[in-house]
């Protein structure tokens, strides 16, 4: 049995974990600052600091929770790309001089491959299968191959996903993060009211565009006298728009797996908006695979995700030189 601590500082959460080889979490810490919303977003800077002032702290608690000493370990991971080079380079410091000092291997988390992986701790998944990966930073489609071995189907063309519900949120006047408070607000609205544009629907390949809907929203909410009801139904509207945009995109990317005769059984949504019960429920009701999705505590940034991907690495004997410099741009074809 192979056992990693694990740490997660790509943006705004400041995780770690301690997760083994037999699909164990023996430790889980996550603390997500709360220094941004009134800023309405990340500010990088900001995020740095705070994960230089909590890290070691929760590193700390993971240890005595799991009841382990850093002796016991077998690796340590990190989160080390994409992501604000800042923070990157906090945690993958931190991770570095931990196997410097108790002589462990050290073991380059790409984030992105982390969000695909995690649904491996939870199900008996098996390469190759189709991820969606809808997150604040990214949107994409991948054939996840096997371990280090992706295809990029497409990906979205300016804003990812989690980035969109925040820039309209903000237009309501919402606060940070927007993605939840629109889903709830979408429940009280009528989602037909509004007919915001379909950005790529009906055209060929996977790739997303969410521009359109964003600047729709914004001349809507211009003239629009925002009531509450009125903020419910663009709520609900939008929702529509991007539910209908992924099915489109999801139709497709099927087609492009069958069209390089890769049989795709299992399909998996993953990343923060993947938490969106409304496009959970829509996207299950209209695709003909078996849809999975990790529970909503690893949707969202963890480092659950970033120490089950150590495992799978180090099964593998992907581990990695001290030497290793972080990547604020790393995608997985890099590989």
């Amino acid at each position: 049995m192979k056992t990693i601590l694990a740490v997660e500082t790509s943006c705004d959460e400041t995780a770690v974990a301690i997760v083994n080889s037999d699909k164990q979490v023996l430790a889980h810490e996550i603390l997500s600052q709360r220094e941004h919303k009134k800023c309405g977003g990340v500010i990088p800077e900001v995020a740095s600091r705070a994960h230089m002032e909590h890290l070691s702290g929760l590193i700390k608690s993971a240890i005595e929770k799991s009841n382990l000493n850093f002796c016991d370990l077998d690796a340590i991971a990190a989160t080390s790309g994409p992501g604000l080079i800042g923070g990157l380079i906090v945690g993958t410091m931190m991770a570095k001089a931990i196997a410097h000092v108790v002589q462990k291997p050290f073991i380059a988390v790409n984030h992105l491959e982390a969000h695909a992986l995690v649904i491996r701790l939870l199900y008996e998944v098996k390469f190759p299968f189709l991820v969606l990966l809808i997150s604040g930073g990214h949107c994409q489609f991948l054939i996840a191959q096997d371990v280090g071995r992706y295809i990029k189907l497409g990906e979205t063309l300016d804003d990812s996903l989690g980035e969109a519900f925040d820039k309209v949120a903000k237009m309501l006047g919402l606060s940070y993060p927007g993605g939840p408070l629109i889903e709830k607000l979408a429940e009280k609205g009528d989602g037909a009211r509004f007919k915001f544009p379909r950005a790529m629907r009906k055209r060929s390949g996977c790739d997303l565009s969410f521009s359109g809907v964003k600047t729709a929203v914004k001349n809507l909410v211009q003239e629009l006298e925002m009531s509450e009801q009125n903020v419910c139904d663009v709520c609900a509207s939008f929702q529509e728009c991007i539910s209908d945009i992924l099915l489109d995109r999801v139709h497709n990317a099927i087609i492009m797996a069958e069209a390089l005769n890769i049989r795709i059984r299992d399909f998996v949504i993953t990343g923060g908006v993947a938490a969106n019960n409304f496009l959970r429920e829509r996207l299950k009701r209209h695709v003909d695979l078996n849809i999975l999705f990790p529970p909503n505590n690893l949707c969202t940034d963890n480092a659950v995700m970033i120490g089950w991907t150590g495992i799978e690495m180090l099964r593998k004997s992907y581990v990695d030189s001290l030497n290793f410099a972080p990547r604020p741009k790393w995608e997985l074809a890099e590989y």
